[in-house]
């Protein structure tokens, strides 16, 4: 009766509710949706509005008109109650097994329908409203059943273990717009210190620092804030893009012939500033500018950096970032989905802002000084500029020119010359000797730029030998395609089996090789596992599909498979992770 009195509110209301702005529109009120996840499971369900509930005797989720496959199991949401009935509050997201039809193979069309009914917490109530999708199964995952048989008793899907990924999605469909973005801000604070945006502390400091004479606290807030604006712009765009088309543009920029000419800007930034040119824009296009009152000196090139460098200098995925993603994939909601991304971009550029006015409220007078650090920042340009040939070229290169780059800034700081500051002095020697060890090393064929001398001790080396002895029982066997993967999991079924999809570009994933897969007792347990490596590095049709297959929006990315060759979605890593705790996980599993 309660159901049928406030369905009769439609009518009483119904041209007020067109012209009123107190009450969402249906399309915004619910917003259903379905897709198939890379088990062959459908996930569909209904995202609601502020304010709006539905009533579970009303939401039903279905496969009609298919003989093929049908239902094995449904996890449903749980319901709360609310003036005498039950309903859903925030989402109501269901998960379905399926199962197929003795001799069906291949791909196969299947038909979801979602029916549902609600109402506003303001007395609105919407009419009962239906929605179906046409997905593509793919039945050789899918069990053999009678497709006549019920399928069993549902159960609850909040007891269902979740990911840390698909917990931040849920994060966004459930929570108000003020608290996502607080959450968000708080999560680009966290990527903040991770290596993907390291690389950006140099590049926004030479930057303000180039900009010369004149350079004041005030403009140097200003040149920070254009160039986080212009890469938190450049991240919302990337993740809305893949998050509703599932497109790695950060993975589609580290082709090699971007990463040259990326890093010939940066070797072109630095000769500017040890004073061979400089780089500015044509004084006509100025004079044009500043005859209809613009003054963008130095601001366009600032934030075309920006925009570049968050696409191609940093290009990591992390739990959050992947949970935004997975939540407009989910909604289709690019709006609120990109506003949780661009509130993360401004939380990661935080201290970006704060180095850039540093740099610019600091620098020194014009005089030996500021010759000084701007060869200094130069410098860093450089090491930028090396440090992204470090994805595509052999490492044995990139030592070669971090050796060159260092003894040259040596020679330069007078390594050799008595005269200068102590603490200069004693800096120059230590980076020539360092940089000569380099050399010595990349002569000897070592690249270990963290010890690369360890190769003149007899035991070092024997130790060494037997570590990678060691590395070598815990070896990953590489694959690049969906059909590459799926012979192996089939040849390794009824074992645990770990999952690393990873890329010559990533840096969170040269941290994790380098220090989490290094660790003596966490390679111990890692053998255990047999070790698949999913090398994303090309990002051609093959790896795309097999990112898209197991919903990865891009490297770092571990997953887990059980014996049945089931993903263990919930024990699912994304972004780097240290020893210990990874440890804990694998301990765990």
């Amino acid at each position: 009766m309660k159901i049928l009195l406030k369905i009769y509110i439609i009518m009483m209301v119904s041209v007020g509710f067109a012209q009123s702005g107190d009450f969402l529109m249906p399309d915004k009120a619910f917003q259903p949706y379905a897709k198939v996840n890379h088990q062959a499971q459908i996930e569909a369900g209904v995202v609601l509005g502020k304010s709006i509930y539905l009533y579970e005797d009303k939401l039903s989720v279905s496969i009609v008109d298919s003989k093929d496959v049908s239902i094995l199991q449904t996890i449903s949401p749980e319901s709360l109650a609310h003036d005498g009935d039950m309903v859903f509050f925030n989402s109501a997201d269901f998960l379905l097994t399926l199962k197929k039809a003795s001799g069906v193979t291949g791909l196969k069309d299947v038909v979801v329908k979602i029916t549902y009914q609600g109402c506003s917490e303001e007395g609105l109530c919407y009419e009962p409203s239906e929605k179906s999708y046409s997905l593509v199964v793919d039945s050789s995952k899918l069990g053999v059943g009678d497709s006549s048989e019920a399928f069993p008793a549902t159960r609850n899907a909040s007891n269902e273990e979740k990911s840390q990924t698909d917990s931040i999605a849920d994060t966004i469909k459930s929570g108000n717009v003020f608290i996502i973005l607080l959450t968000f801000f708080g999560f680009g604070l966290l990527l903040a210190m991770t290596p993907c945006v390291f690389p950006m502390i140099p590049i926004i400091s030479g930057l303000i620092i180039s900009q010369g004479k004149g350079l004041t606290t005030k403009k140097a807030f200003a040149l920070s804030l254009t160039y986080v604006l212009a890469m938190a712009v450049a991240y919302t765009i990337a993740g809305v893009l893949a998050g509703l088309f599932g497109a790695n543009l950060q993975a589609a920029l580290q082709t090699p012939w971007v990463v040259y000419g990326f890093s010939f800007v940066f070797v072109a930034l630095a000769f500017s500033m040890f004073g061979f040119y400089e780089l500015k824009l044509p004084d006509r296009f100025v004079t044009k500018i500043s005859s209809t009152g613009g003054n963008s000196s130095g601001y366009v090139g600032v934030a075309i950096m920006g925009f570049l460098s968050a696409l191609i200098v940093g290009p990591c995925v992390a739990a959050p970032l992947a949970g935004a993603l997975v939540y407009i994939g989910q909604t289709g909601d690019a709006f609120l989905g990109g506003m949780a991304l661009f509130s993360m971009s401004i939380g990661m550029g935080v201290p970006l802002i704060v180095v850039g006015v540093s740099a610019g409220k600091f620098m020194p007078r014009p005089g030996e000084w500021m010759t000084m650090v701007t060869a200094i920042f130069g410098v860093m340009m450089l090491g930028v500029a090396i440090w992204m040939l470090e994805k595509i070229v052999d490492s044995s290169i990139t030592m070669i020119l971090y050796s060159v780059l260092g003894i040259g800034f040596a020679l330069f700081l007078g390594v050799f010359e008595k005269k200068g500051h102590f603490l200069q002095h004693s800096v120059a020697m230590i980076l020539f000797i360092y940089s000569v060890s380099l050399f010595i090393a990349f002569l000897a064929g070592s690249t270990s730029m963290t010890k690369p001398l360890a190769f003149l001790n007899a035991q070092t080396l024997a130790s060494s030998t037997q570590t990678r002895v060691e590395a070598k029982d815990a070896e990953f066997a590489v694959v690049k395609s969906i059909a590459e993967l799926d012979a192996l999991l089939e040849e390794n079924k009824g074992k645990k089996i770990m999952l690393d999809f990873s890329a010559d570009w990533c840096a969170a994933c040269k941290e994790l090789e380098e220090i989490t897969f290094a660790d003596a007792t966490v390679k111990a347990k890692m053998n255990e596992f047999v070790l698949i490596r999913a090398d994303v590095t090309e990002n051609g049709d093959d790896e795309k599909a097999l990112s898209k297959k197991y919903g990865v929006f891009g490297p770092p990315a571990i997953l887990f498979f059980d014996k049945d060759l089931n993903v263990r979605k919930a024990k699912t890593i994304i972004g780097f992770t240290p020893p210990e705790e990874f440890l804990t996980h694998l301990n765990n599993l």
